[in-house]
């Protein structure tokens, strides 16, 4: 599995976090963002990895700004993409097994390292649960179609 990792400048630390823990667990990376603490607008990050989940550069993404609640908004703007802030354990595990998130977006002001790892590697050990929640997924799918969106 390949994976995208953004972050703006509130997320350079916990994005080289990100991409260590991904790295020991032996999956492919490509880091996009920030390369300092100069400030840098949250919107553009989210394009990059985004785009790369949309059109399936990439198989995931990661994406972390102050809250996670900005990336989030403008991740979502891509089609196929289904991106949410998430905050620990349970969220993690929700948002694969109910809704096949494929974008986590993470707070870099909320969230310590030791909880990192455990919300980061729960995202990637958790599968989609499919049955009912395959079926809301298409309609999620459906409304992107009928707003120009998806083809």
């Amino acid at each position: 599995m390949q994976i995208a990792v953004g972050s703006d400048h509130r997320g350079v630390t916990m994005r080289q976090n990100v991409l260590d823990i991904l790295r020991g667990l032996l999956y492919e990376t490509i880091d996009v963002g920030a390369p300092d603490s100069t400030p840098v607008d949250y919107p553009d990050v989210a394009e990059q990895v985004a785009s790369m989940v949309s059109n399936g550069t990439v198989d995931r993404g990661i994406l972390i700004c102050g809250t996670g609640i900005g990336m989030s908004i403008a991740a979502n703007k891509f089609p196929g993409v289904r991106a949410a802030p998430v905050q620990d354990e349970m969220l993690a595990d929700i948002s694969r097994r109910h809704n096949d998130l494929n974008v986590l977006c993470l707070p870099a002001d909320m969230m310590s390292t030791y909880t990192l790892e455990r919300v980061v590697k729960k995202w990637l050990e958790t599968e989609f649960d499919g049955g009912r929640h395959a079926r809301r997924i298409e309609k999620i799918a459906e409304i992107e179609r009928k707003n120009g969106m998806r083809k």
